[in-house]
């Protein structure tokens, strides 16, 4: 159940990316409400995408702190 979670959460956060991406590279007309609405949109993804990722970091660190998961053993940096 934690590996789909945690998947779950990998694929909104790529979604996320993707959708400011798309944002990005919509070309508007000249108009420049349709340029200010596409740069709203775009940050409005990104801060999905940070908000889900910052989500998901404070999530692990409370499961590892209640116990729910246990680090591998494998020693850092070798």
């Amino acid at each position: 159940m934690k590996q789909v979670l945690v998947g779950l959460a990998f694929l909104g956060i790529i979604g996320s990316l993707a959708s400011a991406l798309v944002f990005m590279m919509q070309r508007g007309q000249t108009d420049e409400t349709d340029d200010t609405r596409r740069a709203s949109r775009m940050v409005k993804a990104l801060a999905v995408r940070v908000g889900v990722s910052v989500l998901l970091f404070v999530c692990i660190l409370i499961a590892w702190k209640l116990g729910y998961i246990q680090p591998t053993g494998l020693p850092a940096g070798r």
